[in-house]
């Protein structure tokens, strides 16, 4: 069901009453997948959330009016049909997509994400790495505010080889994706893209970016995994500086290699439900953020911590932070409200050995190669499913 916002959107501009921006096309309708998700309390239980899945902006085609040319290239954008923002405002379309061609699929409240897809011409198996984020009925992102909260979600990682990354973290963008007059379409195209990284994109909030700056904000991340490692890391910024390395959590690299993988203490090879508590000092949503916490739950059972005292990181532990607002910075954002992104993707600089190799997990440093990855492990999936968030304590029965 298209938003009726998008709808809006789409006619204003058939009418030309929005001269705009990557305002958007008409080659492809942008339908967003239903995805239903649980806002839940402690005293009335979880109610489901009328959202939607919306694939990021930096995935479209950009194109001007009769569709004959792209305001994109290689590099950037076409410096002839978008120089300036003015002029792209003139000239430049925004298109929607088809999303189980862009590896994402929804049944019920699961969402799949594909790495590889078959191209619909040729017929071979492409890398599409997708990136998407929660939107809800109103056409903006949701706002997840988690100070003295709890986020739960079941996973399967099953398909997921050495090298491959599923992610689901919470990134401090602009709610409405960069809407404005010379760029309508907002988050119901997917805009306003940020995290700690600060990656240089070609538009910025919506704008395009012809200073070349980084998009910077607060990033906690959730999930990266595979079956064979996994880490939750928060990112806090301070205006365009970030903790970009972060103080992670990794229960291989702290020491206990027989929690995380196929047949081990947390089984991969089956699903499970992962849940990360926001603690604050005074147990409001007002306090400061002192403890990040993860437990899962598997076969109905609560699984034992990787470390004893539990998985966790506190504020005294995560010294990476404190040039950057320390683990209270990473707090504020939780409480403003953060959007949640999801994604699936690999590293052809890296192999993603930063996650799963050396130190930090048993993979080698070569077999996160992505042609090895795309060779061996075509199917490379994660499936997310009844995301839910609310006070501590409330988005589980007792396990």
């Amino acid at each position: 069901m298209v938003h009726k916002t998008l709808q809006g959107l789409i006619a204003a501009a058939a009418m030309g009453a929005l001269v705009s921006a990557q305002q958007p096309g008409n080659v492809t309708a942008e339908v967003h997948p239903e995805l239903p998700t649980w806002k839940c309390t402690t005293d009335g239980g979880c109610v489901e959330q009328k959202t939607s899945i919306v694939l990021d902006w930096n995935y479209r085609w950009f194109h001007n009016e009769d569709a004959s040319a792209s305001c994109t290239t290689s590099t950037g954008v076409d410096p002839t049909l978008c120089p300036d923002q003015e002029t792209c405002t003139q000239n430049c379309y925004v298109e929607g997509v088809d999303y189980a061609a862009s590896g994402i699929t929804t049944d019920g409240n699961a969402l799949t994400l594909r790495q590889f897809v078959a191209d619909a011409e040729t017929g071979e198996l492409k890398s599409v790495s997708p990136r998407a984020y929660l939107l809800d009925e109103s056409g903006d992102y949701v706002s997840l505010q988690l100070l003295n909260q709890e986020l739960s979600f079941d996973v399967d990682l099953s398909t997921l080889p050495c090298g491959e990354n599923a992610a689901l973290y919470l990134s401090e963008m602009d709610l409405t994706g960069g809407r404005s007059a010379s760029s309508p379409g907002g988050a119901a195209y997917g805009g306003a893209y940020c995290d700690a990284q600060c990656p240089v994109q070609n538009w910025n909030n919506g704008t395009l970016n012809t200073d070349k700056v980084g998009s910077c904000c607060n990033e906690m991340d959730i999930l990266e995994a595979n079956s064979f490692a996994e880490a939750f890391t928060p990112h806090p910024c301070i205006d365009d500086s970030c903790d970009k390395g972060g103080c992670g959590f990794n229960s291989y690299a702290k020491g206990n290699k027989q929690y995380f993988g196929p047949g081990l203490t947390l089984d991969t090879s089956k699903p499970f439900t992962m849940v990360t508590q926001f603690i604050t000092d005074d147990g409001t949503a007002n306090g400061k953020l002192t403890t990040i916490t993860r437990y899962y739950v598997q076969n109905g059972q609560k699984v034992a911590s990787a470390v004893e005292g539990g998985d966790s990181i506190t504020a005294d532990a995560c010294s990476s932070a404190e040039p950057y607002g320390k683990l209270q910075g990473m707090g504020e954002a939780l409480g403003r409200g953060m959007v949640l992104a999801l994604s699936i993707w690999n590293d052809a600089g890296g192999f993603m050995n930063w996650l799963d190799s050396g130190s930090n997990g048993p993979c080698t440093e070569t077999e996160g190669d992505p042609a090895l990855i795309q060779a061996n492990a075509p199917d490379s999936q994660v499936v997310l499913s009844n995301i839910r968030w609310g006070d501590i304590d409330s988005t589980l029965e007792s396990a």
